[in-house]
């Protein structure tokens, strides 16, 4: 029997069925369960892990702890290894360069880490997000439309492949592997057990302006940020917000903007809105800190609740997108669901790298149904199903992040990287002892 230094559960051992669900964030599990859960310690037991799998005829799946609404590491007749003790963290200031385990949550490990060496990483926007399966997805982080994708600053990453070989990656080594994970995510054939990132100058000054307008000026405004969002600066994060405050039972529309390092010149365009004068309330131009940020996110995406989400990058006529949109900004199903209209228009006017990650447009949107009871499921289910319907005409694809295939599939890349991921894959691993992506896009 192989020896692990990590703890390892069969099916039927005690311990097997909290080790098959710990850390999974939805609280809305799936009945899949794996074969055999292995919490490895170190990159021997990932190494020896995959070897025991190739002997027991299982599949591999792995879990690095992040949001993972369709729980993409709950799989059938797999082993399943849970890099929970994945979480070392080391900066080297020489180049800049941080070192981090795939169990790193973005938020509540890195940033407090890289603010004591007085560097940033543009982390998912969820302070519990581990890194991962952000990285491998591409990674919307922080002020994403100005800086680029999280995975375009990979710099390398240590990989145990489908054979059980520990290999470094990146544009030089192993390239091939290096081009699948970023952005293939979930359907990656390989077990990540280091990232190496290279990092920015922490920002000096964070400004922002946000207006908190009625849901039934949602066509109004909507239609204008269509446009003004295209005059705003790369240095702003920037996004329409459908939400309902604490206390209230109405949903509302909120335009927000974080400017980094940017200053209050950077968010001028925010006020031009025709409807500014009947927002609810306004912030103009505020210094706000990182911690006040994260403790946001914190509060709007709780745990212990029950997701569902969904996303589209989406083209087409501000006429065409507008009423598609407005129910999902006006039209709430729980006081704590949200809905996201993110632009992208800096990161899509520069040329990107070749990578897997290769779907998308200047304007993001993303549906966050947040229920606390089974009761609540099919209610939320249908008016996520109903939202999506409206947008998917327009979409150009999906982000894997916020996707879950299972129930609505979508472009997850181009033509040509969805023809060379087929390719790397079946080089790589022409077993299939990595399982692939629950349901298939669309492509």
């Amino acid at each position: 029997m192989t020896a692990f230094t990590g703890a390892f559960w069969r099916s039927g051992d005690a311990g097997f069925a909290a080790a098959t669900t710990s850390r999974i964030f939805n609280r809305r599990r799936p009945s899949r369960r794996p074969a055999a859960v292995l919490r490895a310690a170190d990159t021997a037991d990932v190494v020896a892990g995959v070897k025991l799998a190739a002997a027991e005829g299982w599949k591999v799946a792995v879990r690095s702890g992040g949001h993972s609404w369709a729980a993409w590491s709950l799989r059938e007749d797999t082993l399943l290894i849970d890099l929970a003790r994945f979480t070392g963290m080391s900066y080297d200031p020489a180049d800049a360069v941080v070192a981090v385990g795939p169990a790193v949550r973005g938020g509540l490990d890195l940033d407090p880490y890289l603010a004591r060496h007085d560097r940033f990483f543009a982390v998912g926007h969820a302070p519990t997000v581990g890194l991962g399966g952000f990285l491998l997805q591409g990674g919307i982080g922080w002020n994403c439309r100005g800086w680029g994708w999280a995975a375009e600053s990979i710099e390398s990453m240590d990989v145990v492949t489908a054979t059980g070989e520990q290999v470094r990656c990146s544009e030089t080594e192993n390239a091939d592997l290096f081009w699948a994970a970023r952005g293939s995510g979930p359907g990656f054939f390989g077990v990540v057990t280091e990232f190496r990132l290279r990092t920015r100058p922490r920002f000096r000054q964070l400004t922002r302006s946000n207006h908190v307008y009625p849901a039934e000026l949602a066509p109004e405004v909507l239609d204008w940020y269509l446009t003004a969002r295209r005059d705003v600066p790369p240095s702003v994060e920037l996004a329409a917000v459908g939400c309902t405050p604490p206390g209230s039972d109405r949903p509302v529309l909120v335009i927000d903007a974080v400017s980094f390092d940017g200053g209050p010149a950077s968010l001028a365009a925010l006020g031009d809105c025709p409807a500014a004068g009947r927002a609810l309330a306004a912030t103009v131009a505020r210094p706000v800190d990182f911690a006040d940020l994260n403790a946001e996110q914190l509060r709007g995406n709780p745990d212990h609740h029950r997701y569902f989400a969904d996303n589209a990058f989406l083209t087409g006529s501000t006429a065409e997108l507008v009423p598609a949109l407005v129910p999902a900004f006006s039209e709430l199903p729980t006081a704590k669901t949200f809905t996201v209209l993110g632009d992208f228009t800096p990161l899509m006017a520069r040329q990107l790298p070749d990578m897997a990650i290769s779907v998308s447009t200047d304007l993001y949107f993303a549906a966050y149904v947040i229920g606390e009871t089974p009761a609540e499921d099919a209610r939320c289910r249908s008016w996520l199903d109903g939202t999506m319907a409206r947008v998917a005409p327009h979409s150009a694809g999906c982000y894997l992040g916020d996707s879950d295939f299972t129930v609505r599939p979508d472009r997850a890349m181009s033509d040509a990287a969805w023809s060379t991921f087929q390719r790397i894959r079946a080089a790589r691993d022409p077993e299939g002892r990595f399982p692939g992506y629950l349901g298939d896009p669309v492509q």
